[in-house]
């Protein structure tokens, strides 16, 4: 059987120096988490859609979100590099999430590129389901921002159209429910490791200035854009 030998594993894991043996057959991805560390790991088709399978439960069968007892994110149509990231976060704990400590840290180093490559390519449309008398309002928030509080308007990282760019989210089409739950709550579920900081923490001066009003006013705006 051919063999294919890959070298350094990631100074950032702290691992030694080691060797994969793996069989040609089988889908190699290296993950580049910086200008100079990398994570090499491998799976097969299989593992990979077991994984999106799995996601589905939760996410929807095109991973446009669900809207239960607690709501499920929309993941269709996201930024790469932020799913990526997220998915660290709950490892490390920068995040808190009853629902996907250890769904994270059961994939491989690989796995949530993959993962966030398959989502990505996905977009099906949103679920709707906000106040529509709030979306006026919302929209006005979003493309001004509040200038008496301060707050720069949220096209300036998000983009016009709210699909987000590298780090920074899509919110289009994002359930109202959990980008209403998810900004209310902000400093208890992001940021939770000063020592590893983020993109995220140049939210959280924005959500203490907010109003809960004015975050329901920019959920459902959002909720609706494709």
């Amino acid at each position: 059987m051919t063999i294919v030998e890959f070298g350094k594993a990631s100074r950032r894991q702290g691992h030694e120096a080691f060797v994969l043996k793996l069989p040609l057959q089988m889908t190699i991805l290296v993950t580049v988490l910086g200008p100079v560390n990398t994570n090499v790991a491998a799976f097969s088709q299989r593992d990979l859609q077991a994984k999106i399978e799995y996601c589905k439960t939760c996410h929807g069968l095109y991973g446009q979100g669900f809207r239960g007892s607690v709501p499920m994110p929309r993941l269709a149509g996201q930024q790469t590099e932020y799913l990526e990231n997220q998915l660290r976060a709950f490892v490390e704990r920068r995040r808190e999430s009853r629902f996907m400590l250890n769904v994270a840290n059961a994939l491989s180093p690989a796995m949530p590129a993959a993962l966030a490559a398959h989502f990505a390519d996905l977009n099906p449309k949103p679920l709707g389901g906000a106040p529509k008398e709030l979306e006026a309002a919302g929209k006005k928030l979003y493309e001004e921002g509040v200038p008496e509080a301060e707050i720069k308007p949220c096209a300036n990282c998000h983009g016009p159209d709210a699909k987000g760019k590298g780090a920074s989210p899509r919110l289009a089409g994002q359930l109202y429910d959990y980008t209403l739950k998810t900004m209310v709550n902000w400093s208890k579920e992001r940021g939770l490791d000063r020592t590893k900081p983020d993109k995220s923490v140049i939210m959280e001066p924005i959500v203490q200035n907010l109003t809960e009003a004015q975050i329901s006013a920019l959920a459902a705006y959002l909720s609706g854009l494709e």
